[in-house]
């Protein structure tokens, strides 16, 4: 940034020779200088117009001001765009204003030779130093800063290469009485030291962006709307050479804050139309923001490893830049495409990178503040500016455009855990970097059709507690499959209506899940064929759906005829028709055959053992479901042996924390509870609720099952009034979390009632079951298993106290409503594997 020479003493004119061995004349004094306190030397680039003084500002004044510390030198460090030399300026001036200093030195620090030449300047004007010997000069005056007793403040602007200041760094100790202010985007670690502290610099809080911006569009015209502004300084990301560029665009192009806003959201206009030209830039400014970064980006990928830089930004560019996983970023697709990229921009260039030099490659941008590489984390990220970002997609050709897409969409699948693996956490993150790309390039995302990664995104909404959310998702991927693929009867339009069913179930929808995996089953077996794969898989999400729906010996019998075809076509060990008989095994449990589903699981476990090992996580659900059965048919304790053993198996290899480790505590805690401890059963739902609430969340579904186990046992163990009141709060909870119609609040208004009637009021129970009785009717149909239960307990509630049947709460055999077996396992395309 240029200013306005502030020279303020006389010399006498002479030449002198500069670092490349040329001479310049009208410099520096050859002989005694004339010198008188305070002195100037060098430009110090004049104060952009508004300026905001903002946090930083006191923040330096006092890190410089502490005249006890050690660290005399301050290093202040951001991205381009910032304001650090604007914030140096504002001190430097500050100081001259205060009379603390006698001597004020502005250096540009670009280069080595510049570096030499402003301490040379310093050392003819200050320390008797000969102009003809330039590197002499300059270390006169170093040795004169160390020695006198003068104040000084010496500023380093822009400082390029941490190199360049070998031998040229200005003294620090704690005895000098100077200051030292350097500006750099540079976080090396050689620019740190006990005598130098780094002072980081970000873009302006938003309420410092809103301020700046008001002030200074209001000294253009009206005031502003302060509701346009945030939005706007939002989507400038709050950086200060963006918004005052965005500024100066707005009056000369006498826009408001939202035409400039819909002009910025237009992906189709580039940055250098959305901001002024080089030759308009405000403030004195020398480069517009396209023009800043792509100088810090050339300087980054001359680092080391060379070449790595540049492709690797193209990488970040299109993926979210609040945090992108640096799995993702050492994947083999990225590391594939680094090679390919890599070649085309430097030749002769062809060792293999590897994710060692990706990460040298990281810190690369963030030594060069391109980007932030947040460590220590659980999970390591790199965050971008979002305006880099767009810097960056805009120098893209289309092909390499399509080829980033396509590698970011492959890596984001290859860093994507299994759904066994719970890590909330890291699947956000992977959904707003696979939003991001879908925002930036949806295009190359079904130029082969629809990619995985489509798919995955949705079904891991689902996976994380959230599939009102999955249904909406694959509701919206379903249009787009027809709009793109242009056959509503397309095998991947079939199936992307498939999993649109499937997550219509969970979240609730029963019978619409099973009439629309129906008709996905018909209209996959007229593309595909009856033995296709795929329709085998929906003809079992079908069958499970039918159970779900209130008809599980329809289904069981569907699941037994489909086997028939799963073994005929896909074998007996493949994992669909495994998947198949711990369905059908399931659904005779719940007719009431519990030793003939013992029976069937234990046979299950045999061949799942050998197939997939004992730890696969399909072994370790049929052993639960085995110990389900055997408690069922009479043998609570040993269920609760069987599933004490598991836990032990799922923690090893799972964790604690892991859903499914807290699934068998809850099962662990019903048979203790069925098995005749009830008060224990109520402490052990306890516990596992903390632990939900630390790990799930207050409404992931299973936090909310873990509230209903522990009303319903506090119930059991002769607390009927703490029953009735947690089961109001869940009820309220479910209504919000699932909607009033979800079966699971269904159910919740069915032991609300149960226990109200329990706690002396019959005639309230009796009232509210007739309204369910209505409602489940309605939603589940008359033959449903929860309607039936629902209408045994309004019978028994209306019937007088002293003919009532004794019911034993204490085996949990009260008609609450049938239990549903959670989802197999989402569907998964078996035609053609997804990677």
């Amino acid at each position: 940034m240029r200013g306005t020479a502030c020279e303020n003493e006389f010399y006498a004119p002479t030449a002198f020779q500069t670092g490349d061995g040329s001479q310049q004349h009208n410099h520096f004094y050859q002989g005694n200088p004339v010198v008188s306190r305070p002195h100037w030397i060098g430009v110090v680039p004049r104060e952009a117009d508004c300026f905001e003084q903002r946090g930083a500002v006191q923040g330096l004044q006092r890190a410089l001001g502490e005249e006890e510390t050690l660290a005399r030198t301050q290093v202040i460090t951001g991205p381009g765009g910032v304001g650090k030399t604007q914030l140096a300026a504002h001190y430097a001036r500050a100081a001259w204003t205060a009379r603390s200093i006698d001597l004020l030195l502005w250096i540009n620090a670009s280069s080595r030779s510049s570096l030499i030449t402003g301490y040379g300047r310093a050392g003819v004007e200050v320390a008797s130093a000969d102009g003809r010997d330039l590197e002499g000069a300059a270390a006169r005056f170093l040795a004169w800063a160390e020695t006198t007793d003068r104040r000084w403040l010496v500023v380093l602007d822009d400082l390029t290469n941490t190199a360049d200041l070998r031998g040229l760094w200005p003294p620090a100790q704690s005895s000098s009485r100077g200051r030292v202010l350097i500006t750099t985007r540079r976080r090396d670690a050689a620019l740190i030291s006990p005598f130098r502290q780094r002072f980081s610099l970000g873009p302006f809080t938003p309420s410092e962006a809103h301020s700046y911006f008001t002030r200074a569009l209001t000294a253009h015209g009206p005031v502003p709307d302060p509701g346009e502004v945030d939005v706007l300084v939002t989507e400038l990301g709050c950086l200060p050479l963006a918004l005052a560029q965005a500024r100066a665009f707005l009056v000369d192009m006498a826009f408001t804050c939202s035409q400039y806003r819909e002009r910025l959201e237009d992906n189709s206009q580039a940055l250098r139309d959305l901001f002024p030209e080089e030759g308009s830039l405000p403030d004195d400014q020398d480069n517009s923001i396209a023009t800043t970064w792509r100088l810090a980006i050339e300087r980054a990928d001359r680092l080391t490893p060379s070449g790595l830089a540049r492709p690797l930004l193209e990488i970040a560019s299109v993926l979210d830049p609040n945090g992108i996983p640096l799995s993702v970023l050492t994947s083999p697709p990225v590391l594939t495409y680094l090679v390919t990229r890599r070649a085309e921009t430097h030749t002769g260039v062809e060792d293999q990178p590897t994710g060692h030099d990706v990460m040298h490659a990281v810190r690369c941008l963030h030594r060069m503040s391109l980007a932030d590489h947040g460590s220590g984390q659980p999970t390591e990220t790199l965050r971008i500016h979002a305006l880099v970002q767009r810097a960056t997609r805009e120098s893209l050709p289309g092909v390499t455009r399509e080829a980033v897409a396509r590698a970011c969409a492959d890596a984001l699948l290859h860093a994507w855990p299994p759904a066994t693996v719970h890590d909330d956490a890291l699947a956000t993150m992977l959904r707003a970097n696979a939003e991001a790309l879908m925002d930036h390039a949806e295009e190359a995302l079904w130029s082969s059709g629809c990619h995985e990664l489509l798919l995955r995104t949705g079904t891991s909404l689902g996976e994380c507690g959230m599939p009102q959310l999955a249904n909406a998702y694959f509701t919206r991927l379903t249009t787009q499959a027809e709009a793109r693929l242009g056959d509503r009867r397309h095998p991947e339009v079939l199936f992307c209506r498939h999993l649109t069913a499937w997550w219509r179930g969970v979240a609730g929808d029963l019978s619409g899940a099973a009439s629309a995996t129906s008709q996905v089953v018909a209209g996959l077996a007229a593309a595909l064929g009856p033995d296709h794969p795929d329709v085998l898989a929906a003809r079992n999400s079908l069958a499970y759906w039918q159970g779900a729906a209130g008809d599980p010996r329809g289904a069981a019998t569907a699941t037994e005829s489909l086997l028939a075809d799963l073994h005929r076509v896909l074998g007996p060990d493949h994992q669909e028709t495994l998947t198949a008989r711990s369905t059908m095994a399931w659904w005779f449990g719940i007719t009431g055959e519990w030793q003939k589903a013992a029976t069937q699981t234990q046979e299950l476990l045999y061949d799942l053992e050998r197939v997939l090992g004992p730890d696969h996580p399909h072994t370790l659900a049929a052993r639960a479901s085995h110990a389900r059965w055997r408690g069922t048919a009479g043998a609570p304790l040993a269920a609760k042996t069987a599933l004490t053993e598991l836990l032990t198996d799922l923690t090893r290899i799972f964790g604690p924390d892991h859903l499914q480790s807290l699934g068998t505590r809850g099962a662990i805690a019903r048979w203790t509870g069925v098995a005749g401890d009830a008060t224990r059963a109520a402490d052990d739902f306890a516990d596992i609720l903390a632990d939900c609430l630390r790990t799930l969340g207050p409404d992931h579904p299973y936090t909310l099952t873990t509230r209903s186990g522990l009303a319903r046992w506090r119930g059991v163990a002769g607390d009927a009034a703490g029953a009735v009141e947690a089961l109001t709060v869940l009820l309220a909870d479910r209504a919000r979390v699932l909607g009033t119609e979800h079966p699971d609040t269904l159910a919740a208004r069915a032991g609300l009632a149960w226990w109200r009637g329990e706690a002396g009021r019959p005639d309230i129970a009796a009232r509210d079951l007739a309204a369910l009785v209505t409602d489940l009717t309605r939603v589940l149909g008359v033959e449903h298993p929860d309607t039936a239960a629902a209408r045994r307990s309004l019978l028994y509630w209306q019937t007088p106290a002293q003919d009532r049947p004794v019911m034993d709460v204490s085996a949990g055999k009260f008609p609450t409503g049938a239990r549903r077996p959670s989802p197999p396992r989402t569907p998964q395309r078996l035609g053609t594997p997804s990677p």
